[in-house]
């Protein structure tokens, strides 16, 4: 997981019991394309990590959340145009590499998603997890509720050093 992981994980452990680094009993990362078809290809990496891990059973909730958070970083956070359909960037491509990237990361007794992106803007602006019937009825901006929904908890934070961006983690407790 390296050093990297190591300070994106710092937020996650505030509130909650102690979590050594070193003690990750697995964890897999993956590069996303700046296009809408990078939600589809986070899905398949969720499906086939889980079922590495043994965690078939957590796929509708993880996926769903993995779908969001990607989504999310892709619709808001990636600087310029706003992400393609078809064709998509790649080594050899002419075009810059991905800037976005999912993490999974799994203890004994929990699992993390985390997707982190180049912008530095809170996710979802102003969220708040309070539903009210007039941001239940738009078609967007559901996903952080959705997120906050189905994980444990969630949250966010800059990235340090030099790295730039956020990262924007949900946390799913695995009961036995």
């Amino acid at each position: 997981m390296g050093t990297n992981g190591s300070t994106m994980l710092e937020p996650l452990r505030q509130g909650l019991p102690p979590v050594d680094p070193t003690a990750v009993s697995g964890s897999a990362s993956c590069a996303l394309p700046a296009r809408f078809e990078a939600v589809r290809g986070a899905r398949s990496f969720t499906r086939s990590t889980l079922a590495q891990w043994g965690l078939d059973g957590r796929f509708d909730d993880v996926a769903l959340v993995v779908s969001e958070l990607v989504t999310n970083a892709l619709r808001h956070a990636l600087p310029g145009e706003a992400p393609r359909s078809g064709a998509g960037a790649g080594p050899g491509s002419g075009e810059p590499e991905a800037t976005v990237r999912l993490h999974l990361m799994r203890w004994s007794s929990r699992l993390v998603c985390a997707v982190r992106d180049p912008s530095e803007d809170r996710p979802g602006g102003s969220f708040e997890p309070e539903r009210t019937q007039e941001n239940c009825d738009l078609e967007s901006g559901r996903g952080l509720f959705l997120v906050d929904a189905y994980s444990d908890s969630w949250g966010w934070h800059p990235l340090a050093g030099r790295l730039t961006g956020k990262v924007v983690w949900a946390l799913f407790m695995l009961h036995d």
